[in-house]
């Protein structure tokens, strides 16, 4: 394992942020740690980066322990904070080749330029890139020293749909040369995208954990058939519900036996099923359910 994490406990006078998690990511893993704010979910990745000490628990990163590692710890971590100060009056390959040179072991500065898609870009001031190539800049100074973990914290806050799609596939770059990642994000359509396996922490605490498409029992829930009929029609009966706009929905565990036998209904009687779903509960909805969201607001 590139982290192991045991009973790991972060108190702050009376308040407990982190009440004994435990955790484990294995090398080459890309790891998504969900969780609302508050949660306990910066808290504990400060913790695994150096950046803040527990209280109790323990907690290994490459072998090391993060707050005892100092610079041999550091020199082999890559962290990717959501903002980061730059000189934006140095070029990309500048700002890159500066950050290089406290690393001893770094990747070289085209390499990197290749691989966050920032070619056209090298030699471009900072303040003229927008938003998302800063961001891709950002991720490339977090790898600059050939790290063999990766933290990236909300690596796509404020990115337009484009600018996401790009990250993402500078994020699959990175894990497909072999490093560890653990990412922080509030997009669950990201952490599906992108994830290996992922963990939810809610009020301190692992509350699920798991792939993106099993956690919280996602592989075996019941499927969702939703449609909607045209004014005056009268339902098939079959145990549906209809919510208060109109949409009619059913369970399924029997998909494709509930799924004929509500098409032959519709045909028989000449009725187009509009807007028909057949969903499972998504990434999000797991989520939401697992923290105490889901009937928020």
């Amino acid at each position: 394992m590139a982290i192991e994490v045991s009973g790991l406990i972060k108190r702050y006078g009376d308040l407990t942020a982190v009440n004994g998690v435990d955790l484990s990511v294995a090398e080459g893993e890309v790891f998504a740690l969900l969780g609302p704010n508050g949660a306990g979910k910066s808290t504990t990745v400060e913790i695994l980066e150096g950046h803040r000490a527990s209280t109790a628990g323990t907690v290994s990163v490459l072998g090391m322990d993060p707050e005892t590692g100092g610079r041999q710890y550091r020199e082999r971590i890559g962290i990717v904070l959501q903002e980061t100060a730059i000189e934006k009056e140095l070029t990309v390959r500048e700002a890159i080749d500066i950050y290089a040179a406290l690393y001893p072991r770094r990747r070289p500065a085209s390499e990197l330029i290749d691989i966050v898609g920032l070619h056209e870009k090298s030699d471009s001031r900072i303040k003229t890139l927008s938003g998302g190539q800063r961001r891709r800049l950002e991720l490339a100074l977090g790898i600059v020293g050939d790290p063999d973990v990766i933290f990236l914290d909300e690596p796509t806050t404020g990115f337009d749909p484009s600018a996401r799609r790009q990250a993402w596939t500078v994020i699959e770059n990175l894990s497909s040369l072999g490093k560890t990642i653990l990412l922080t994000t509030h997009y669950m359509d990201e952490a599906q995208a992108l994830a290996d396996r992922v963990a939810v922490i809610s009020g301190g605490e692992i509350v699920a954990r798991g792939t993106p498409d099993t956690i919280g029992g996602r592989d075996d829930a019941a499927v969702v058939i939703s449609f909607t009929l045209p004014p005056g029609t009268a339902p098939p009966g079959l145990g549906e519900v209809v919510d208060e706009a109109g949409r009619y929905s059913l369970e399924a565990p029997a998909v494709t036996q509930r799924l004929h036998q509500l098409t032959s209904w519709a045909l028989d009687r000449q009725i187009e099923l509009e807007s028909l779903t057949v969903e499972k509960p998504s990434l999000e909805d797991v989520y939401l359910e697992l923290t105490g969201e889901a009937n928020d607001g």
